[in-house]
């Protein structure tokens, strides 16, 4: 298993994440990979399955937690 380290990027919607972790992955010297998280949300127009999220009906999503299938989940109150 390889080792390295996590970079977490956390702020409110619209706040710049993706515009950073664009610029943060083009940096070759970093040589940093993308991790794609799932939502429940609508796609926007830009955005494709399973390149920028994995677009998850609410019972898909239910049914990954149930499973244990994420790293880490984020729950609304």
């Amino acid at each position: 298993m390889k080792s390295g380290k996590v970079i977490v990027l956390c702020a409110p919607s619209g706040s710049g994440k993706t515009t950073l972790t664009k610029h943060l992955l083009d940096q070759k010297i970093f040589n940093l990979k993308f991790s794609i998280s799932a939502t429940t949300r609508q796609k926007r127009e830009n955005e494709n399955d399973k390149i920028d999220y994995y677009f998850l009906s609410l019972d898909e999503f239910k049914a990954k937690i149930d499973n244990n299938e994420f790293i880490e989940l984020e729950k609304s109150l």
